[in-house]
């Protein structure tokens, strides 16, 4: 099993980034995925989830109408569109593969599988 986040980078307040999460090793359109994000010094904390078909999204309150979660079931890929960034969103950002349902995706014990992280650092 792998998730391979990719996309993050050095991004200017105000202005947009869009990552990427490659899946391989597990029936993909089965598993509910998310991204979570962990900042300097903090816990790991979520920031958005999608169902398996891609018909239900769950954002955090601090992303919620600035992100936007999508996946391709054929390419095995979860998408994380952000925009309108802030510095407080400089984390490392990490994908995460469930076989649950949305009620669980805030959950990080919830999640079975995880990528390695993309670093995202905004400027102020």
């Amino acid at each position: 099993v792998q998730l391979v986040e990719s996309g993050g980078g050095l991004v200017q307040t105000g202005g947009s980034l869009r990552l990427s999460c490659a899946a391989s090793g597990f029936t993909f359109s089965n598993y509910l995925m998310a991204w979570f994000r962990q900042a300097p010094g903090k816990g790991r904390e979520f920031v958005a989830a999608i169902n398996w078909g891609g018909s239900k999204e769950l954002y955090a309150d601090s992303v919620k109408g600035r992100f936007t979660i999508s996946r391709d079931n054929d390419q095995s890929t979860a998408i994380l569109r952000m925009t309108a960034v802030k510095p407080e969103d400089t984390a490392i950002y990490y994908c995460a593969a469930a076989g649950g349902g949305l009620e669980m995706a805030r959950a990080e014990h919830a999640f079975e599988y995880w990528g390695q992280g993309t670093q995202v650092t905004v400027s102020s």
